[in-house]
C-alpha cells in the first residue's frame, strides 16, 4: 500500500508554513489556482514562441472540474457518481494529448525547422540543467532554456530556487506516507472504512484497492463494454466517498499528514517555505495573464 501512496498525496494536506520576509497565506494554493498558474505558464510559452516565428496553442484539455485529482482519499459522493475514479476523464486527457494541435504543427516541420523549433520551445544543446537533491536521496535533473524557461523564471523568478523546492515539496511523502501508513489512528480510520465498504458489498481493505479493481475493469473496454464497467466503477467510487466521510477518513488522514510532514520541517521547512512563497508569487503574476479555467 505504501507503494502506491509514493507517487501521489494522500489527501491534499498542505505543508506546515515558516514565515518569510514577505507576507504569504499560510496555505497552499487551491487546485483552481494552480491550474491558473499553469494556464498563465501557457500564455507565456505561447507569445515568446510567436515572437520567435512559430505556432503554439494554449492546452487546457479538461474543465477545472475534470481535472481534480482523485488522491488517495475521496469523500466527494456527487463528484464519484458523475465521475466515479475518472476513467472517462482519463480517456478524454488521452485523447487531446494524441490530439494536441502542438504536435500536429511539430511533425509538419522540416528536420531544420522542427530543430528551431525544439531549441525555441526548451533550449539547445549548451541550455543550462538544473539540479535538485530529492529527500530520501538521488537527484533530478533538467533543462532550464527556451520558450518553457522563460515563462516559469516569469512567473516564479529564480529557477534554480524554485526547482529545488519544487522537487522537495513534490518528494517529501517518500518519507512520511510510510510512517503515515503504520500510524494507529489513521489505521484504525482505514479498518472502519473497510468494515463499511464490506458492508455495502465491496471486500476491500483500503481505498488504494478499491481503486486499482474499479480502474482495472475499465481498461482496454470500449463501446458498451466499457459503458458497463465504468457503471460498476461509479458503484464503487460512490460507496468509497460515502464510507470516507462517514468514517471521517479524509479528516483523520489530513490530520495525521499533517503530523508527519510536521516532523520533517526542522530539515526541509525552508524549502517548504520557499516553495509556498513562490507558489503565491506566480499566481499574483498569473492573476494579471489569464483567468480562471471555466
Amino acid at each position: 500500500m505504501a507503494a502506491l501512496l509514493a507517487g501521489v498525496t494522500l489527501t491534499g494536506c498542505g505543508v506546515p508554513h515558516r514565515s518569510p520576509a514577505a507576507p504569504v497565506p499560510a496555505r497552499d494554493l487551491t487546485r483552481a489556482e494552480d491550474l491558473r498558474v499553469s494556464d498563465a505558464e501557457q500564455r507565456l510559452v505561447k507569445r515568446c514562441m510567436n515572437r520567435q516565428g512559430f505556432d503554439y496553442w494554449e492546452w487546457h484539455p479538461l474543465t477545472l472540474e475534470e481535472s481534480r485529482p482523485v488522491g488517495y482519499v475521496q469523500d466527494d459522493v456527487a463528484w464519484a457518481r458523475e465521475h466515479g475514479y475518472g476513467s472517462r476523464l482519463d480517456a478524454k486527457a488521452t485523447w487531446a494529448r494524441l490530439h494536441n494541435p502542438n504536435g500536429a504543427y511539430r511533425r509538419s516541420l522540416s528536420g531544420e525547422q522542427g530543430r528551431e523549433y525544439d531549441k525555441a520551445l526548451d533550449g539547445g544543446p549548451d541550455t543550462p540543467v538544473l539540479t535538485a537533491e530529492v529527500p530520501g536521496g538521488g537527484t533530478i535533473r533538467r533543462k532550464a532554456g527556451g520558450c518553457t524557461g522563460e515563462a516559469e523564471e516569469r512567473l516564479y523568478g529564480d529557477l534554480k530556487t524554485w526547482f529545488r523546492a519544487d522537487k522537495v515539496a513534490d518528494n517529501l511523502r517518500l518519507l512520511y506516507v510510510p510512517e503515515m501508513m503504520r500510524d494507529q489512528l489513521f489505521r484504525n480510520a482505514l479498518r472502519r472504512w473497510s468494515d463499511c465498504m464490506r458492508q455495502a458489498s465491496y471486500p476491500y481493505d483500503d481505498p488504494g484497492q478499491a481503486q486499482e479493481a474499479a480502474r482495472e475493469g475499465t481498461q482496454g473496454r470500449t463501446g458498451k463494454a466499457f459503458e458497463k464497467a465504468f457503471k460498476a466503477e461509479k458503484d464503487i467510487a460512490v460507496a468509497d466517498a460515502d464510507c470516507a466521510r462517514t468514517t471521517s477518513l479524509k479528516s483523520i488522514g489530513r490530520a495525521r499528514e499533517a503530523h508527519y510532514i510536521q516532523k520533517l520541517t526542522d530539515r526541509y521547512g525552508d524549502e517548504l517555505a520557499t516553495h509556498r512563497r513562490l507558489q503565491w508569487q506566480a499566481l499574483a503574476r498569473a492573476q494579471k495573464l489569464v483567468g480562471p479555467r471555466p
